[in-house]
């Protein structure tokens, strides 16, 4: 008999995963509406603003990733969640663009630990046996939130023009997340002994490099999309709505994608996971800015969804099973980093090719580096992982 996967430690911790999640894509498609209306920010500086939350990130998942793997995980998940809940009460206090960029910046630091200590205490409550199909059925709980969270806010705004009334629902949505996870009851882990000197792969998993280079290209296609896709539909397709429908179609298709590729997971057939994925999002991509009208507008949404639902799960379980055991907070911290830096320098290039040659020019990029990123997984990265994983 199959070890049961969904047992409650997995279910709380999706659910807290759904909720962080929810609270940050309440926000991400209007953010930069609200810089725009609120400070009269240009599209150079927007870029500059939402690019250093990315940075914060970057700078505290790795250091999360050892924390994780050296200290008691329950109580570093849960330090994470509240610092991330803290931080969206600053949004409401923040009466300049000065005050908003610091609190915005300095929020990214609890949303990148957050995330990797949250996927890493999931790994620790799934059944060996199951992990790939448990750690693909894990990204629903983000897809979801994905689905529903940009259309809620969307919605929101259009009939309360009210920034404030969403920034505080996404404070009560972290809260609700972290009474969920602090309710999680994990069994007692021996600590690591930190005697021996801090090398690099504390902290970056050095094995799995060349995984995360790929998903820095993969990150930077997905921080312009997400970031530019409203003002893109308002000035260059004079969409005035259609952009909470975009992501519930790409999301719709990453819930797909996750379920139709539980299988293989499964079997472990996690390169032809991560390869059809990619080409699934190239595509995706490329008719986006090829063919500039309603049809191609939502079904790159659904292509682009079927493919990083695919090649999410892939890459995850990839640069897991090269890492030893002790060593899978800092795998997730290296994937989530590389996403990371990937979406930062989407969102500085996004606004300021937008700025100085316009918005169909930055799709345009994206198409091109995506494009590469599709190139290095099946003539380098696909025999990488071959030649180094460890199970």
């Amino acid at each position: 008999m199959r070890e049961k996967l969904w047992n409650r430690n997995y279910i709380k911790v999706m659910t807290a995963n759904f909720t962080l999640f929810f609270a940050f894509y309440l926000l991400t498609p209007l953010l930069p509406i609200y810089l725009k209306d609120s400070f009269n920010a240009s599209k150079d500086v927007i870029g500059l603003v939402l690019s250093g939350y990315t940075v914060l990130a970057l700078l505290g998942r790795p250091i999360t990733g050892y924390l994780i793997d050296t200290y008691p995980r329950r109580t570093v998940l849960l330090t994470c969640f509240a610092l991330f809940f803290i931080f969206f009460g600053g949004y409401l206090a923040a009466s300049s663009l000065l005050l908003f960029t610091i609190v915005r910046t300095l929020h990214g630091m609890p949303f990148g630990a957050l995330t990797v200590a949250n996927s890493t205490v999931a790994i620790d409550v799934l059944p060996s046996s199951r992990r790939n199909e448990g750690i693909g059925y894990y990204g629903l709980s983000n897809n979801l939130a994905m689905a529903i969270a940009p259309s809620v806010g969307i919605f929101i705004y259009k009939y309360t023009d009210n920034f404030h009334l969403l920034f505080w629902i996404a404070l009560v949505i972290a809260g609700i997340g972290l009474a969920v996870d602090a309710t999680l009851k994990l069994p007692q882990r021996q600590t690591v002994n930190n005697k021996r000197k801090l090398t690099l792969d504390r902290f970056f998993l050095t094995r799995g490099w060349m995984l995360a280079v790929n998903m820095v290209f993969h990150g930077f296609c997905f921080g312009v999309l997400s970031n530019y896709l409203a003002i893109y539909g308002k000035e260059v397709l004079h969409k005035t709505g259609g952009t909470g429908t975009y992501f519930m179609l790409l999301s719709v298709g990453l819930v797909l994608s996750r379920l139709q590729g539980a299988k293989g997971l499964r079997e472990g057939k996690l390169t032809r996971n991560v390869g059809e994925g990619t080409v699934m999002s190239l595509i995706g991509y490329t008719i986006f800015v090829a063919f500039p009208s309603d049809w191609s507008y939502y079904l790159s949404a659904l292509l682009i969804g079927l493919g990083n639902g695919h090649l999410w799960p892939g890459y995850q379980n990839m640069i897991i099973s090269m890492a030893r055991h002790d060593q899978r907070g800092t795998a997730n911290s290296t994937l989530l980093v590389a996403w990371d830096v990937g979406i930062g320098l989407g969102v500085l290039a996004g606004g300021m090719v937008c700025e100085h040659l316009g918005y169909s020019s930055s799709f345009w990029m994206v198409a091109f580096v995506h494009a590469l990123a599709v190139a290095m997984f099946f003539l380098a990265t696909k025999a990488f992982f071959e030649r180094r994983r460890l199970e």
